[in-house]
């Protein structure tokens, strides 16, 4: 039996392990024949015990083989110049299809890098990561990190640091941060990187109201230029993830000048997000802050990015739900369908323009790396608790307010769409959708489906006391 400690999701249940029927490798058939890259995929397979399926036109052929398997865990491993953003607009779509539900079906993450040794180290990554130090461009709820520092991309001068055990003081930050970002990075040795503000495939522009310097990749190579024109080397091995929460194109592999490359193979990135295309609304990526940073250690980063699709899937479903099946649309979210609101979306205060930045961001942000490779906050303060118990096929949902008022609010507002996130709960083992009977809490909207439990989070002025949810059901065949 295992209890995850307070603050976290408490299973009182058998813990789950991954075996070949939780985990599968995809890959197509020239990756898998070129030899660098076939020993990523064997080792990743013997690693988890998993099973690989090959395609050889697109990656949409191993959809029959998935759905037959239904693995928990998906990954697809893939060189530069197949992991473009076609193929992660795909990715998303086709592990919405294991099932009719429109649900995202197993947790994903596509393996890449410059080369098949940048891939390998996700790979040989044999323990987690607890983070405990946080580097960041861009404000973050400093009383949910363990130590960090933050330099502000809206007021030149200003950042903010923690130590360990230490509480947050405000400091006077140079005009140019690039040097001290790359310092933070090289020397400061951070377990996560967050980043905002103006980007593209070659760089990230580090002042997004004030003139400053810049971070930009060529071939592998990450490095700071300042405003005069001096390059500082970025040299990061140590393994770590990576939120560019709100930049745009951070996670677009367009060639091996990318970004993205350049963090993993010179910055230790195992595991990232990131839009592939301009981002505009910012639920996908913003949304990380809420449930990864700001509920320290109750998710992985593969299942916060996991909830955080799932909540998207749910509010646009409340907005439109023939949204929902729509698979064209501009780099707006513009689609030849007519789409409205309903009542529900209206009464939420949702605009027509809501349903457009909701269905852009469902398909277009990318994650990166291994995802049963486990990477979680250290524990930390929390605005509610959620604990799940399990007892012959009867489950019990419950979350406690710990933060008084507050405990249904935003915990931090910078950047967009933040806030207002569901609770949602990861089920220890799969079951029969189709034989939930929900006892107690229907009331509140829940959504319970094969591997998860959704709650909407009671809005600011509702009541703050502890709620349940209670429902019975059988376990999957498979």
């Amino acid at each position: 039996m295992r209890l995850i400690p307070l603050l976290m999701t408490v299973f009182t249940v058998s813990a789950w392990q991954v075996g070949a029927a939780d985990y599968a490798v995809v890959v197509s058939e020239g990756t898998a024949g070129e030899a660098g890259w076939g020993k990523v995929v064997a080792a990743l397979a013997e690693k988890h015990g998993a099973t690989v399926m090959k395609w050889k036109g697109s990656v949409d052929e191993v959809l029959p083989g998935l759905s037959g398997e239904h693995p928990r865990f998906t990954c697809f491993v893939a060189t530069p110049a197949e992991a473009g953003r076609d193929f992660v607009n795909g990715v998303h779509r086709m592990t919405r299809k294991l099932d009719k539900d429109p649900w995202l079906d197993t947790r994903w993450g596509i393996l890449t890098g410059l080369t098949a040794e940048d891939a390998m180290r996700s790979v040989t990554e044999r323990e987690g990561l607890v983070i405990r130090k946080v580097g960041s461009g861009t404000e973050l709820a400093m009383d949910r990190i363990e130590s960090g520092t933050w330099y502000c991309e809206l007021r030149q001068g200003h950042m903010v640091s923690k130590a360990s055990g230490g509480e947050a003081a405000e400091g006077k930050a140079p005009g140019d941060t690039t040097a001290a970002l790359v310092g933070l990075m090289n020397e400061g040795r951070p377990d996560l990187w967050v980043t905002s503000g103006h980007a593209t495939e070659r760089d990230w522009m580090l002042g997004f109201r004030y003139r400053n310097g810049f971070w930009k990749s060529a071939a592998g190579r990450l490095y700071g230029e300042d405003t005069k024109g001096r390059t500082f080397d970025v040299k990061s091995p140590n393994p770590k993830v990576y939120l560019p929460i709100g930049n745009c194109l951070m996670g677009h592999i367009d060639g091996p000048d990318a970004m993205a490359l350049a963090y993993m193979h010179s910055a230790g990135v195992r595991q990232m997000i990131g839009y592939v295309e301009p981002t505009w609304y910012g639920y996908m990526g913003w949304g990380m802050l809420d449930y990864f940073v700001e509920q320290p250690g109750r998710y992985t980063l593969s299942e916060a990015f996991t909830a955080n699709s799932l909540a998207l899937l749910h509010r646009l479903g409340m907005a439109c739900p023939e949204a929902l099946a729509v698979e064209k649309y501009d780099g707006m979210g513009q689609t030849k369908e007519k789409l409205s609101l309903t009542a529900a979306g209206k009464a939420a205060g949702l605009k027509p323009m809501d349903i457009n930045g909701l269905l852009f961001d469902r398909d277009m942000v990318a994650f990166y790396g291994d995802p049963a490779w486990e990477a979680r906050m250290a524990e930390g303060k929390c605005n509610f608790r959620q604990e799940l118990t399990e007892k012959d096929g009867v489950y019990k949902l419950t979350v406690t307010p710990l933060a008084g008022e507050a405990s249904w609010r935003a915990v931090n507002k910078n950047g967009s769409q933040r806030g207002g996130r569901p609770v949602v709960a990861f089920l220890p083992k799969r079951i029969d959708a189709g034989t939930v009977k929900v006892t107690s809490g229907g009331d509140r909207g829940v959504v319970v489906a094969d591997d998860f439990v959704l709650v909407p989070l009671p809005g600011e002025g509702a009541e703050v006391a502890p709620f349940s949810v209670v429902f019975s059901a059988k376990a999957a065949a498979k």
